[in-house]
């Protein structure tokens, strides 16, 4: 505790490209933007199996082989495949966002695709009498009504992207591994622990945000469903599950 309280208070390890806040700034441009990626993917596909029921053995079995696939040792295999074809920095960007967006898919898939298919029939049959197509269905019933499911696998993936982020380290990128990797070369112990602090730290603050925004956006009129994280991950896990 001490090497990690003097770690904290000095200066020095909050000045320069270096420092924990241009380091907690890389973390979070390599989790944003995995986010954004895995939700471009994961969402609409998602949504689409949901409200039709096409495709559900073969990608839910995709994605559970996904999930299964080793973090770190597809970290290394995609550089090695994708490295060469690239140059500078982004030889090992690429490898590290294409890994983490794998990671991401999967919970945002099972949040979109159980919170639509969780839709109560009764919802769906009274906007079909209603005359409303398809499409309308979709967007202003169903999407509507598994916001918090929805949510409830963004905030999940959150969660297990920033932490997965510090691998990115190992590949000579920055973000919070950067403390990790130095700390443990270096043998220093107050910043290998102050890094694991701040992921922490950084996970639970983009949750609590995550937490304001779905609380801003899904209706007041689902907050039972909202409130229900652990029904909410046994309905996301169900999705997935290949029987």
């Amino acid at each position: 505790m001490n090497l990690l309280w003097r770690w904290l208070t000095d200066p020095a390890s909050w000045e320069g490209s270096a420092g924990i806040p241009a380091r907690v700034a890389e973390h979070l441009a390599y989790s944003a933007s995995t986010l954004v990626l895995a939700a471009l993917i994961g969402i609409p596909l998602g949504l689409w199996i949901g409200h039709t029921g096409r495709g559900r053995v073969l990608v839910v079995n995709l994605v559970n082989g996904m999930r299964s696939v080793p973090t770190l040792g597809l970290l290394f295999a995609a550089v090695l495949v994708l490295g060469p074809l690239l140059g500078g920095d982004i030889a090992f960007l690429v490898p590290s966002i294409f890994v983490l967006v794998l990671l991401a898919v999967p919970p945002i898939l099972a949040g979109a695709y159980a919170g639509v298919e969780g839709v109560d029939p009764g919802a769906r049959d009274a906007a079909r009498g209603m005359g409303m197509s398809s499409r309308e269905v979709l967007f202003r019933v169903e999407v509507p009504c598994a916001l918090p499911l929805i949510f409830s696998g963004l905030r999940s993936a959150a969660l297990q992207v920033i932490a997965t982020a510090t691998l990115a380290a190992s590949v000579s990128l920055g973000g919070l591994g950067r403390f990790l990797i130095d700390g443990q070369a270096y043998r220093d112990y107050g910043q290998m622990a102050g890094g694991a602090l701040l992921v922490a730290v950084l996970a639970m603050l983009v949750d609590l945000v995550f937490a304001v925004v779905q609380r801003l956006v899904v209706s007041p009129g689902l907050a039972p469903a909202r409130t229900s994280r652990r029904a909410a991950r046994r309905a996301a896990a169900a999705a997935l599950s290949p029987t």
